[in-house]
């Protein structure tokens, strides 16, 4: 029987979302392929919450109490962690981005 999890996300994955959403759609003038991210971007997380840690950990410098996982959305990345039964979605930051400086 597979595990069932739960989904969380924290304040800052909703704002670096917003934030990239809302460039995507004032500052581009693309308010159709915002909302395409953002469909792409909940039926990758709903697709991996099935299995959350069946996937490769990101290894970071930094020590850390739960290993992060990824998930890779177009040119941007989603960062998550498991705690017990919880998936807990933290960061959606560009690909290109120095990722250690915003994890």
């Amino acid at each position: 029987m597979n595990k069932k999890y739960q989904l969380r996300y924290l304040p800052l994955f909703r704002q670096d979302m917003a934030q990239t959403v809302s460039y995507i759609a004032n500052g581009l003038k693309n308010t159709e392929a915002a909302l395409k991210l953002i469909d792409d971007v909940e039926a990758a997380i709903l697709e991996r919450l099935d299995h959350p840690v069946s996937f490769e950990p990101y290894y970071s410098a930094k020590k850390r109490k739960h290993p992060y996982y990824r998930i890779y959305v177009r040119n941007y990345v989603i960062y998550y962690v498991v705690v017990d039964d919880v998936m807990e979605v933290r960061r959606f930051l560009y690909g290109a981005r120095d990722v250690e400086k915003y994890l």
